[in-house]
């Protein structure tokens, strides 16, 4: 079983293509939910009108069944609420330049 942790650092390997900051510390994951045979994350995207809205989570989920050998994954895409840039990591803020 995965721990949350570890799903992170999976995660972490998945980028917006548009953006070079991954999706987690872009801070598009709401909620991660590892279970023994199922992973389940919430999550959004910068935008309702993504191009990418649908290689993401697709992306995220393979990556994530891949890594652990989990049968079920779950990726939700929400916009409730909707991501804002206060979202970023400072990780992320620093790869974006927007601080020091």
């Amino acid at each position: 079983m995965p721990t949350r942790e570890q799903v992170i650092e999976v995660i972490k390997d998945c980028y917006d293509p548009e953006i070079p900051v991954n999706i987690y510390d872009l801070g598009l994951i709401y909620d991660i939910q590892a279970g023994e045979q199922e992973v389940t994350i919430q999550m959004t995207l910068t935008s309702a009108a993504c191009p990418s809205a649908a290689q993401i989570p697709e992306e995220l989920r393979c990556r994530i069944q891949e890594a652990f050998g989990v049968r079920n994954v779950l990726v939700n895409l929400t916009f409730d609420p909707p991501w804002e840039p206060t979202r970023i990591t400072p990780e992320g803020r620093k790869i974006l330049m927007l601080e020091e």
